[in-house]
């Protein structure tokens, strides 16, 4: 796939100014950085721009003091950051940051891919995510600030393993949003590794504790898509996964998601207006803006009618019935 010549220059700084601050989000957070955390702020693969940074350290700082977190990390994300690399390699975009232990690490993260319906168009493409959205069923990210919560292991289905077919159990971590996002459990946002199982047959196993009440259990292909979008959550790669949950497994701790919906206004209002956003104060990833064009917000009051619409003119779907495995 033929990426955009901007996106060439993912490692080229952008100038960032955090004055853009978000409702109830002390803005002081940015003055007392440790100077070990300092060293990866900024634009470049791998740094975290200082508005992200800001937004999501004050979300912790303001939970810690309030007792509702005691968790000695926190996470952060900045879905306006590309994809992929030339070469196809995912790009990082989502934080783990644990200043007791002076650790930082930049992993990659998938977006919300959104739909294309005929009323509305809020598809985001592979690379870059120009949509944004907190209706329910948009299949978009929403930023915003957020509490993790308990997981959930589901099973998926088996897959042809080396030693055999083998289940596949799926661990989602739920998220509790505040204000735009506080609907993300209606939503079913959370974080989870970036595979599901496409399922194919039905295969005999009535040993199985995951069988039916004739003996069958799903069988399938597990499909990676670290470096791909998502269903609105937020996705890992199977070592971030593991780092995550690690991390908040029964120990709630904080994410920020960059951009919310101020900021994509005020970005989407900037460039209208053709004012650069160094001008504005505000940031956004050069190389994705420019391949997007203008971000754009789509609101729950506006959205919602237009899928819930969409969804009751859909005739009713036959019961799905899997072929039997060979």
């Amino acid at each position: 796939m033929l990426l955009p010549s901007s996106l060439r220059a993912i490692g080229l700084a952008t100038l960032i100014c955090s004055g853009l601050a978000a409702p109830s989000l002390a803005s002081k957070a940015s003055q007392d950085i440790p100077r070990w955390l300092q060293q990866h702020i900024g634009t470049g693969t791998g740094q975290i721009a200082p508005i992200v940074l800001d937004r999501a350290r004050a979300l912790y700082l303001e939970k810690r003091n309030k007792g509702t977190v005691k968790n000695p990390c926190y996470f952060a994300m900045d879905a306006t950051r590309p994809s992929t690399a030339d070469d196809g390699s995912a790009l990082p975009r989502f934080y783990v940051i644990c200043e007791n232990a002076k650790t930082f690490k930049a992993v990659s993260s998938g977006y919300g891919n959104g739909r294309k319906l005929a009323n509305a168009n809020f598809a985001n493409g592979r690379q870059c995510a120009r949509n944004f959205s907190n209706a329910e069923g948009s299949k978009l990210t929403a930023g915003g600030a957020y509490v993790t919560a308990e997981s959930r292991t589901s099973f998926k289905g088996y897959y042809q393993g080396s030693a055999g077919a083998k289940p596949f159990l799926r661990t989602f971590l739920l998220f509790d949003g505040e204000g735009e996002t506080s609907n993300a459990r209606e939503r079913a946002i959370g974080g989870h590794r970036a595979m599901f199982l496409r399922w194919q047959c039905r295969m005999e196993r009535p040993q199985s504790k995951h069988a039916d009440a004739e003996g069958f259990v799903p069988f399938g292909k597990l499909v990676d898509y670290t470096s791909g979008r998502s269903n609105g959550c937020t996705t890992w790669s199977k070592n971030a996964t593991q780092e995550v949950l690690e991390i908040a497994e029964g120990n709630p701790t904080t994410l920020y998601i960059y951009p919310a919906s101020q900021d994509i206004n005020a970005v989407a209002k900037a460039v209208k207006k053709g004012t650069s956003l160094a001008q504005a104060r505000l940031y956004w990833n050069d190389a994705c803006l420019k391949a997007i064009g203008s971000p754009k917000f789509w609101p729950k009051r506006e959205l919602q009618p237009i899928i819930n619409a969409w969804r009751a003119s859909l005739p009713k779907p036959p019961p799905l019935e899997l072929p039997l495995c060979e």
